[in-house]
């Protein structure tokens, strides 16, 4: 049996970035032979429709599942008009919600594929990655259907539903991965929070990321799919003493993406939103009541919704470095640098709303967060040839655990290597013996000398560079085995923070070259009183 629907225009005025179209039900099918009793042993119906230009953020197919069915398959095609250069064609994603509804924020998500499936299944013992294994309950379904971009000439779409009867199986139990490793007390701990596996669009087994992350020297990774906590149940026996393993989320919205990052085991974060409907707070708060730091990710890449519109005043940190060091990571890099100069300027009052507005929200992990944005970088790995681990950011934390690490992130004790190759040293002095690391304050007067120290080795072919809120103020050539140590003095007066970055020789005369090294700032001179 087979249904069409064409949505108009005029159909979608009004709606709030999402549609549901009519219900397909398989109440009225005939019985069919192979069962006691003539139950069906499966049952299918195909959905045809036409999406205009225009057409909302989602689309919704209602499904009404009767009792007795164990396993929901689901697949789907669209058609590819050729269309204009400079024009976007079609895209469009896929994902299914059960019987408990489509609410945002409910507890009816089951799972989400985007673009990268044209199938699925799920029962009660298994599921396609990217969708989660769990009972098959009587009720309204609901296929979510994504039209990221339509052509002029509209989006052409076919849905086909099976529904297959038997027993309902048992959903085993969930092993995840604990929330600390071994490690070595206090020391720089190096990790990748910005990953993708099948579970998502990415192309390697869980298996395959841990072992690259082990070859690449880190010491903890997190999981982080679009839109999914499928993968979080699969990485069991990869963890161990030497690779603690993380579970998040890549919170992918049509107004840009943000990392969900160690949040709780299985804790889904909602999607479904753009800048527009103010619901960013929300699921910021969601995110950190379930354990998680907010780090919006690529915030100027170029893909169609990848360009981060909600701010950064949610933001526990912010990735201004994603894979390959691109121009967007240069653009990402000076907003970021933007933030530290308005916190030199207004940094008690950001203190004082902090507290206020996001205190109340967390778990009390925070005590030693930083009151001002601190910089992170991961590699977005999906396939070969992305590199785990490139690049990579290294963070001093108490110990080898969600909450150390998560810490140590918010308090800004963090800098980025492009591999584990680069060893980094960096730290700010006083004539008096006065000392601050990376993500401190120098407590100094004004005209204090004080001297920026940074020792790096692993980066043969480059220069330093000393930032200051004026600028780039210091440069200075390494030698070329890639080792050596850069020292330059200054003042409270003259320099607000100091943060150093390393890089390889420009490829274009007079613009800076890609990144191999950067830190965190450490911040000078005495705090004004509140």
């Amino acid at each position: 049996m087979e249904r069409r629907e064409v949505l108009k225009l005029s159909a979608v005025a009004g709606t709030a970035g999402a549609l549901t179209l009519g219900g397909v039900s398989f109440a009225d099918a005939a019985p069919a032979a192979g069962r006691p009793g003539g139950e069906p042993v499966e049952q299918t119906r195909r959905v045809t429709g036409h999406l205009p230009t225009g057409a909302p953020d989602f689309v919704y197919v209602p499904v009404e599942v009767p009792r007795g069915v164990s396993e929901i398959a689901v697949s789907y095609a669209y058609d590819r008009p050729a269309v204009p250069d400079g024009t976007a064609g079609n895209a469009c994603d896929i994902g299914i919600f059960d019987e408990r509804g489509t609410e945002l924020g409910g507890e009816g998500f089951r799972g989400w594929s985007g673009g990268a499936r044209t199938e699925f299944f799920l029962r009660a013992d298994d599921a396609t990655p990217g969708y989660l294994p769990g009972p098959v309950n009587a009720g309204t379904w609901h296929i979510a259907l994504g039209p990221y971009t339509v052509a002029p000439q509209g989006l052409s779409y076919e849905v086909t539903i099976t529904l297959r009867y038997g027993p309902p199986g048992r959903t085993p139990s969930a092993g995840y991965p604990p929330d600390r490793a071994r490690g070595r007390g206090r020391a720089w701990y190096r990790g990748d929070n910005h990953l993708h596996s099948v579970h998502s669009d990415g192309k390697r087994t869980p298996a395959r990321i841990a072992a690259l992350a082990r070859a690449a020297g880190l010491d903890f990774i997190t999981t982080s799919e679009h839109n999914t906590t499928s993968s979080h149940r699969a990485w069991e026996g990869l963890w161990g003493d030497d690779l603690l393993i993380l579970t998040g989320e890549e919170v992918t919205t049509r107004n840009g993406h943000v990392l969900a990052m160690g949040t709780d085991p299985g804790v889904f974060i909602d999607w479904r939103y753009r800048a527009r409907d103010n619901a960013f707070g929300t699921f910021a708060r969601a995110i950190r009541r379930a354990g998680g730091l907010v780090v919006p990710a690529h915030p100027h890449a170029t893909c169609i919704g990848c360009n981060w519109k909600f701010g950064l005043n949610e933001a526990d940190a912010v990735e201004v470095w994603n894979g390959p060091y691109t121009p967007d990571d240069e653009v990402a890099l000076a907003e970021w640098d933007n933030t530290l100069v308005a916190h030199s300027r207004d940094r008690d009052r950001r203190s004082r709303d902090l507290d206020r507005d996001r205190d109340r929200h967390s778990r009390d992990h925070d005590h030693d967060r930083a009151d001002w944005l601190p910089a992170v970088g991961h590699s977005d790995a999906h396939r070969d040839p992305d590199v785990v681990g490139l690049p990579q950011t290294v963070v001093l934390a108490d110990d080898l655990s969600r909450r150390a690490l998560q810490d140590g992130i918010r308090a800004g004790r963090v800098w980025i290597a492009e591999s584990s190759k680069v060893g980094l040293s960096f730290s700010v002095t006083g004539e008096r013996g006065e000392y601050a690391g990376i993500g401190e304050r120098l407590e100094a007067p004004g005209t204090t000398k004080v001297t920026a120290r940074l020792e790096v080795s692993g980066v043969p072919g480059c220069a330093v560079s000393f930032v200051t809120d004026q600028g780039r103020l210091h440069t200075s050539a390494l030698p070329p085995s890639g080792a050596g140590t850069v020292t330059w003095q200054t003042t409270p007066d003259n320099a607000a923070y100091i943060r150093a970055e390393v890089r390889h020789a420009p490829a274009t005369p007079g613009l800076p070259g890609p990144m191999a090294a950067m830190t965190n700032p450490v911040f000078l001179g005495r705090r004004q009183p509140a």
